[in-house]
């Protein structure tokens, strides 16, 4: 039986022109990682990562905290789904940046209300997959793990296919998955643990790197 450790980006640029790219305290958040992995003397036999920026620079700074050389397979079905397309979907006219709690609360409702009609294939974002081929390029990553790999996998994604993983592995329901999904926080720690015929959920959305009171205030959600 193996382990596969999923990981969440670190904290992003929220609101900036390119969101795509973390931010000094996500960059700190993934060394931070790096080095509880290594403090508990945990290797990885195998890595998994998206394509995306953040996710890239999440997996590096993992392993500068860690001291290893980063040798991570690419596997862009680990991508995130594209937000703003989501919500444009369902809301075709432009939101201004989010300037405060009640703007972002107004981004986060719309973005629940596009997630669900995009996996009920009511809607088709713009320059996004259906939702059955988004589930198809997690599930493929869940695949080539439990047939191919043993001992620790370390998998370095997103929010989004974390939780359709979790959907997959436990078989929740699409409202459920989307609630999973916009809880997962930065840099988090999700393990499964996996046999090659199934996986099977250990722990969900953990930050025992930021346990320490001086970590508080590192605790993000995008």
């Amino acid at each position: 039986m193996g382990t596969l450790y999923l990981v969440r980006h670190g904290q992003a640029s929220f609101g900036a022109d390119d969101y795509d790219v973390l931010s000094p305290l996500g960059q700190q958040q993934s060394l931070r990682l790096g080095e509880y992995f290594r403090f508990k003397g945990l290797t990885f036999d195998a890595a998994l990562t998206g394509t995306l920026k953040r996710q890239l620079q999440t997996y590096a700074g993992i392993c500068k905290g860690m001291g290893v050389e980063p040798a991570a397979s690419p596997w862009p079905g680990l991508n995130e789904y594209d937000s703003h397309a989501v919500i444009e979907a369902i809301h075709p006219q432009p939101l201004d940046k989010p300037t405060s709690p009640e703007m972002y609360r107004e981004h986060f409702r719309l973005l629940k209300q596009g997630l669900a009609q995009w996996m009920a294939g009511v809607v088709s974002p713009r320059g996004m997959p259906s939702y059955t081929d988004f589930v198809a390029g997690v599930t493929s990553a869940l695949d080539h793990v439990r047939k191919t790999c043993e001992g620790n996998v370390l998998l370095v994604s997103s929010g989004g296919p974390i939780a359709t993983a979790m959907g997959h592995v436990l078989a929740t329901s699409p409202e459920t998955t989307i609630e999973l999904n916009l809880r997962i926080r930065n840099c988090s720690v999700t393990e499964f643990a996996f046999t090659p015929k199934r996986h099977m959920l250990v722990t969900y959305n953990t930050l025992p790197h930021l346990d320490a009171p001086e970590h508080a205030d590192w605790v993000t959600y995008a």
